[in-house]
Order: C-alpha cells, then sequence, then structure tokens
C-alpha cells in the first residue's frame, strides 16, 4: 500500500507544470543583444547602434520634448486610423461575409487593394492630402482595414446555419441576427484583424512619415540616422516595436479572459 502510495504520488508530481530554472525568451534576448554589441563593436564603425549606446542614450531621448511630441503625434495617428479602421473594416466585412451580392462585387476589388505595398499609395495620398498630418491618417487606415475587413467577412461567412436558422425560429429579424447572433461568432476573427491591423498601422505611419517628412517618429529616426545619431534613433525603434508588442499582448490577454472557449493551448501559456 505504501508502495502503491508513492507511486501515486510521484505520477502527481510529474504531473505538475514545472517552470524552466531560465526562460527561453529571455536567454534568446540576452543572446541577441550580447551578438548585436559583439558584432557592432568589431565590424561596424562608432556611430553604429549596439545595446550599451542605446542604453546610455536612452535617458536623454526620453527627456527629449522633440521626441515626446514625435511619439504623441505617431501613436495618436496610429489610434485614430485603427479606430477608423475597425468601425469601416467590420461594417464591410460583415457585408462581405453575409451578404453573396456584396462579397461577389467587392471581394476582388479588396483583394486587389490589399496586396497593393504601401509605398504605391503614399505618392497618391501626399497629392490628394498634401504633404500633412491627413496623408499619414490616410495611409494607417489604408495600411491596417484590410487586415479586419478579410478577417471579419471570414468570421461572417463561417457563423453555423444552425445558429441563424434558431434565431429565425425566434422571430430575431435582420440587425438583431448580425449584433446577436453574428457578431458574437465572429469576435475571435475580429480580434485577429485587430492584432494584425495595429502592427501594419504602425509601419504606414511610419513610412508615410519617412516619405513626406512630416513631424513623427519615422521622421525623428530618419534625422538621427541621416544625421549619425543612430543611438537616438534606434530609441524610437525601440519604442514602436514596444508599442506593437504591448498591444499584441493586450488584445491576446483580453481573447483569453473574454472568450476563454478560444484557442485553450494558447490560455495556457
Amino acid at each position: 500500500m505504501a508502495q502503491l502510495s508513492a507511486v501515486v504520488a510521484g505520477g502527481v508530481e510529474s504531473a505538475r507544470p514545472r517552470s524552466p530554472a531560465l526562460n527561453p525568451r529571455l536567454v534568446a534576448g540576452l543572446a541577441i543583444l550580447l551578438l548585436w554589441e559583439a558584432t557592432a563593436r568589431l565590424f561596424a564603425p562608432a556611430y553604429v547602434a549596439r545595446p550599451t549606446g542605446v542604453a546610455m542614450a536612452l535617458p536623454h531621448v526620453l527627456a527629449d520634448p522633440a521626441f515626446l511630441r514625435a511619439a504623441g503625434l505617431t501613436l495618436a495617428a496610429v489610434a485614430e486610423g485603427v479606430a477608423i479602421a475597425i468601425v469601416l473594416g467590420t461594417a464591410l466585412g460583415l457585408a462581405m461575409g453575409r451578404s453573396l451580392v456584396a462579397g461577389r462585387a467587392l471581394r476582388l476589388w479588396v483583394n486587389s487593394f490589399n496586396a497593393l505595398p504601401m509605398i504605391v499609395v503614399l505618392p497618391l495620398f501626399s497629392l490628394w492630402f498634401g504633404y500633412t498630418g491627413s496623408a499619414r491618417l490616410a495611409t494607417v487606415v489604408f495600411a491596417a482595414i484590410f487586415s479586419i475587413l478579410l478577417n471579419v467577412a471570414d468570421g461572417a461567412s463561417t457563423v453555423p446555419s444552425g445558429y441563424i436558422e434558431v434565431a429565425r425560429s425566434f422571430r430575431a429579424r435582420g440587425w438583431s441576427i448580425v449584433a446577436e447572433i453574428v457578431v458574437p461568432a465572429a469576435t475571435p476573427y475580429i480580434l485577429a484583424g485587430i492584432r494584425l491591423a495595429a502592427g501594419r498601422a504602425l509601419i504606414g505611419a511610419v513610412v508615410a512619415e519617412f516619405f513626406t517628412a512630416i513631424p513623427g517618429l519615422g521622421y525623428y529616426i530618419l534625422y538621427n540616422s541621416r544625421t549619425f545619431h543612430h543611438n537616438d534613433a534606434f530609441v524610437a525603434v525601440l519604442l514602436l516595436a514596444g508599442f506593437g508588442a504591448g498591444f499584441d499582448a493586450l488584445v491576446a490577454q483580453g481573447t483569453r479572459r473574454l472568450l476563454p472557449w478560444y484557442r485553450r493551448d494558447e490560455a495556457r501559456e
């Protein structure tokens, strides 16, 4: 009996998840930083960014009013553009996903515009809106909307027909079916589209600032790179990367909390 208890206790103990002594992500990050530092010191000129130089530049860059203003302009444009893309993309995606006529009419054009590189439409936006923040906002919306639109359309089209039939049997019609059946069922697709759209929106904002030379983090990076202040420029790059990663983590956390039934394997990470 004692042996059986020991075997059972050992099995339970082995079934418990064991936290690794070292976080693999942390180890990989430290390895990348060490490799970057060693390569820059051995082969690159002194002005090339390296981890120690970026760490030294971080305090004075974060206290620089020009940097803070540039960050505020870029992130505000990204937030506004993503909000517009969510509203328009969700509306058009629901129409494409639930209406056969709308799907056939719009699918080809949406796929065509989605395949266009952002750098191709920037000259048109700069002509239409001028070298202003409006051109940046239009680029952000263009970059973000198609990820949301296509994901919402796929989610709306995959709603089981049984759900719709049950709703109609209770005399649900029109917008009530869309709001109470289609949108909740397509929510995982909507969140996936928003995760993709946020990254594309950041890229669109930075590319627009590169091209139009309007104030923002993109222009800040371009100016400091051309004046050989690479460490200062890389602080802005880190801010953009941190914002993108933070937004992605926020949406992923929201997905786990609001939709615990969706992708249970991700919830255990």
